[in-house]
């Protein structure tokens, strides 16, 4: 079917009108009190006016010292079979970007901060006009001066002030988003330049996110795309300090004991996966949706993969599949879900992450394509009627479906609401049937 075409009354094929006799229910109608009984055929479920606003995006990058390792250790020199990430050249010697004393060349070597620069310069210049972007980074070295696991505890880069989101507006701060990943470097001698150093704290950064009234709109769709290539730690308030079992130590070992034997890395050194995905409940829980990317092996399994899965699962930006082959190798489609069972986004390296990033950007873009549904998962398409501007739409591939999270638009609906403005908006309505 065609949506319905500006200023035509009459419904295209595959639309009808509401039955006759249906009004609009009453302003304020709600659903009846949770458990007392179920709603009413004819309830309204939701009502939204869409004017395609962009959505703010806050970017969460890490700068832990882990991201100056090399994306590949054992990277060869083409012509002379020199491992180039290595002292010497040699397969035996110690890699680069463990400490300061070794940094990696990365013109040679590239490592994941460098990696993610290029990314982020392809995808900020392209991609630049679709959000309200800003930029956070963890950890907060002036937060912890000593252990370097402060999170989050202001912005690096503010969303745009006004409610503006023209073209020029975005654009010019995109740039200046990406100016300052750019001005980050991978490692310097120069006082005052900041290069990735400290350990991940994750949950208290998610939590900062938590504190800028201007994610928690009604105005306007809000993200945060975490980008991490470590495993959460620096929660000072771990509730089960190392030797307890339920400590991971994410550190690794000194003449042949943990790092987490020793105060007060018993704490920060274990694995804060609980407290990292509780983080990510309470954006959801305010409306905002976090974007969950790793960037490293050390999540291809694992516990890695464990937490990433988990906190991008209660996100509620889950990777979408319809068949295996949109998961990705060595990944599977959950069909009754429609998501794939690696629930994050994965990227090893630049062209990777690049990848990534743009699929990102493609769901990001049809955002006003996808409308949330409180307990979604308790209803059948058959049983619930959706209109757009008043006229019912048939569920199918050119108009909706219901997944678990809510109503996804496709094909024709979904190019009508893309198209909505502030001076044209586009009335969705959801009823019972």
């Amino acid at each position: 079917m065609t949506g319905p075409d500006a200023g035509t009354t009459e419904p295209d094929a595959g639309t009808k009108e509401p039955d006759e006799g249906t009004t609009d229910p009453d302003a304020g109608m709600s659903d009846p009190d949770a458990g007392t009984m179920e709603p009413d055929a004819g309830t309204v479920l939701a009502q939204v006016e869409v004017r395609d606003p962009k959505p703010n995006l806050m970017l969460l990058v890490d700068t832990s010292g882990s991201m100056t390792l090399p994306v590949n250790v054992d990277l060869r020199d083409p012509a002379s079979g020199a491992y180039v990430c290595r002292r010497g050249g040699t397969a035996s010697g110690e890699f680069c970007g463990v400490g300061d004393s070794f940094p990696c060349d990365t013109l040679k070597c590239p490592t994941r901060w460098s990696s993610l620069q290029g990314a982020m310069a392809s995808f900020l210049g392209s991609s630049g006009a679709i959000a309200r972007t800003g930029l956070a980074t963890f950890p907060d070295l002036n937060a912890d001066r000593v252990y370097l696991c402060g999170g989050t505890t202001g912005v690096t880069v503010g969303l745009p002030t006004t409610d503006a989101d023209d073209k020029d507006t975005l654009v010019a701060k995109a740039a200046e988003v990406n100016s300052r990943i750019q001005a980050i470097k991978n490692s310097s001698t120069t006082s005052g330049v900041q290069t990735p150093k400290g350990g991940t704290p994750t949950n208290e950064s998610l939590r900062a996110m938590l504190t800028l009234p201007e994610l928690q709109t009604t105005a306007r769709s809000s993200f945060v795309l975490l980008l991490t290539d470590g495993l959460p730690n620096c929660n000072a308030n771990y509730p089960s300090p190392y030797p307890d079992s339920r400590c991971q130590c994410t550190l690794g070992s000194l003449s042949g004991s943990s790092l987490c034997a020793y105060e007060p890395y018993d704490k920060l050194g274990c694995l804060d996966k609980d407290g990292s995905v509780s983080a990510v409940m309470a954006l959801k829980s305010k409306s905002i949706q976090t974007i969950v990317v790793g960037f490293g092996s050390e999540f291809v399994t694992g516990a890695g993969t464990d937490v990433l899965n988990a906190m991008a699962e209660q996100g509620g930006f889950s990777r979408t599949c319809t068949q295996n082959a949109d998961c990705g190798t060595g990944d599977t489609c959950d069909m009754v879900k429609g998501l794939c069972n690696r629930r994050f986004h994965l990227a090893s390296n630049q062209s990777e992450l690049s990848a990534v990033l743009q699929g990102i950007v493609d769901r990001v873009r049809d955002v006003s394509c996808f409308l949330p549904l409180s307990d979604a998962g308790s209803y059948t398409q058959e049983s619930l009627m959706v209109f757009l501007n008043g006229m019912e739409l048939v569920p199918g591939e050119s108009t909706w479906s219901l997944t678990s999270e809510g109503l996804r638009f496709t094909g024709t609906a979904c190019q009508q609401l893309q198209e909505a403005s502030r001076t044209e908006p586009v009335r969705i309505e959801v009823r019972l049937r």
